[in-house]
């Protein structure tokens, strides 16, 4: 992935999300993705898909049942 691809999905999530503690991993891994971040805590996995001339990107995140907090009255 581009750095120029990286620097514009950065953005994109910091805006959508609304915190600027969201940031992409400083080098591509050799799959073509990148790491995201949040605070410094890793939270997932930005991949690059190129089908038919059209680009999309896909974020994985993967969540620990045991991080999950309780919830009052369930």
């Amino acid at each position: 992935m581009k750095q120029s691809e990286m620097a514009r999905l950065q953005k994109y999530l910091r805006d959508k999300f609304g915190t600027e503690r969201i940031v992409l991993g400083p080098k591509p891994r050799n799959d073509g993705s990148v790491e995201v971040t949040l605070g410094g805590e890793f939270i997932g996995t930005i991949y690059r898909d190129e089908e038919d001339g059209e680009v999309s990107y896909a974020l994985t995140m993967a969540i620990l049942e045991i991080d999950l907090p309780a919830v009052a009255g369930l």
